[in-house]
Formats: structure tokens, C-alpha cells, sequence
């Protein structure tokens, strides 16, 4: 996706001097992310965030005298865009009913973090076309209306589905859109034979999917992560 929009401003909070120093250079590698600030004490972290706002915050969780979950939710509605990055598997729950765009466990590595770069990106330029990309479900269709245009999407023409904070991104064979409709809203409106909810963040077309593994699929030729709760459901399936 070419990078024709403004450059996305993000600060990191870590009370790890070294994590933040990986986030500052794998950063460098993407020219869309403009670094406005890295903060160890996550208090000063906090303050810094209301006057820089910026775009993206990346943002420890366990730290001295602040949980990153509950400062998350304090900032929730002023940053577009938070990936928290943590040591604690167990948070991912919260972290995904908060919305975060992205759930990183450390240690952070330059190819998981362009896996993140990237997810921002996507994420940040689909959102600054519309504001309010609209869905309609009809019985085997989606019209999906991006500003004055409508466009049409088979239910079979879909690959997967990922939910992205706010919005749902539906992957096709040709094509990606983002609605401003959350994925469970979805799966209530889809064929229900045709769609299965395989992780907090996917869904997928029974269709597509190539290959059935323990804690992942082939969907197409992506690979989608199944969420533990969903495995012995994705256990019984049959290709």
C-alpha cells in the first residue's frame, strides 16, 4: 500500500530503556512513522501524550505505579491507534476488548514489529479515506459504500475477515475495505454456515480455508491465528 497520506506521529511508553530503544530503530525502517517521543516513566509518558496527541502510542503494561491496560483506558478516545507490547500473555483478552489495534509479546523483534508497522499503516490509510465506511447485508451480498460510492461484495468473493479497533476489514480476492462495524456485528448478519469465528480478531470463509492446523489455518494463502477458545471448534472441522 503505497504511503500517499500524512505521516502517522506515535510515542512509546516502556519502563525498558532497551524495548524502547528497539522500538526507536525498527521504526526507522518506515518512513511513515514519525517517532515524537519514547518515555521509560510511564507517568511522564502519560502527561507527554495529552499535549504531543499523536496517531499511535505503544504501550507497556506492566510498569511502576501505572497498568497499561487501565492508562489505556484513559486514553481510548484521544489515540487512534494503541499496540500494547508486553511480557504477559495473559492480558491479550483485556487488550482486545480495549481494542488494541495490535497485542505484541516481547521480546520485540524487527520482524514482528514490521508486521505491526504495517498493520498500522494499512489500518491508518483505509481510516483516513472515510470516517464512516457503511455496510448493508443483503442474503449472498455486502453493499459497502465508501464516501459517494457503492460497492458490491459477493459473501463467496470473501477471503476473512479481521477486526481492526472500531472498524472490520473484509479481505476479498480482489480487493480490501474497511466498514465501521464491529466483527461480531458481523458474523450476527453473515450466512452462518459460511462464516466461523476462529480467534477474537478473525473470522473466515469455511471456503477458503486450505489447511487445518493446531493453532493456525490457511486461509487462501494467508495465515490466520485460531484463539484458544476457538480451537476445539476449529478441531471438528472437516476440509
Amino acid at each position: 500500500m503505497s504511503s500517499t497520506y500524512s505521516s502517522i506521529r506515535f510515542i512509546a511508553i516502556d519502563d525498558n530503556p532497551l524495548d524502547l530503544l528497539s522500538i526507536s530503530e525498527y521504526a526507522k525502517a518506515f518512513p511513515f512513522l514519525e517517532n515524537c517521543g519514547t518515555f521509560s516513566n510511564p507517568l511522564e509518558g502519560s502527561e507527554a501524550q495529552k499535549y504531543i496527541k499523536p496517531d499511535l502510542m505503544f504501550l507497556d503494561i506492566e510498569m511502576p505505579n501505572v497498568n497499561g491496560l487501565d492508562l489505556f483506558r484513559k486514553i481510548r478516545q484521544e489515540v487512534s491507534m494503541v499496540v500494547l507490547i508486553t511480557s504477559h500473555p495473559e492480558f491479550a483478552l483485556d487488550g482486545f476488548e480495549l481494542s488494541a489495534l495490535d497485542y505484541v509479546l516481547k521480546p520485540l523483534t524487527e520482524k514482528r514489529f514490521a508486521q505491526t508497522a504495517l498493520k498500522v499503516q494499512e489500518y491508518w490509510e483505509m481510516k483516513q479515506k472515510s470516517e464512516a465506511y457503511e455496510v448493508l447485508f443483503e442474503k449472498d451480498m455486502l453493499t459497502i459504500k465508501e464516501g459517494y460510492n457503492q460497492v458490491r461484495v459477493a459473501q463467496r468473493d470473501i477471503i476473512y475477515l479481521e477486526a481492526m479497533q472500531d472498524y472490520t476489514k473484509i479481505v476479498t480476492l480482489k480487493k480490501n475495505y474497511l466498514t465501521l462495524s464491529s466483527l461480531s456485528y458481523f458474523m450476527e448478519q453473515l450466512t452462518p454456515d459460511r462464516f466461523l469465528r476462529v480467534h477474537r480478531s478473525y473470522a473466515v470463509s469455511l471456503g477458503q480455508i486450505r489447511e487445518l492446523r493446531y493453532s493456525e489455518l490457511l486461509c487462501n494463502n494467508t495465515v490466520i491465528p485460531v484463539g484458544k477458545t476457538y480451537r476445539s471448534i476449529v478441531a471438528k472441522l472437516k476440509l
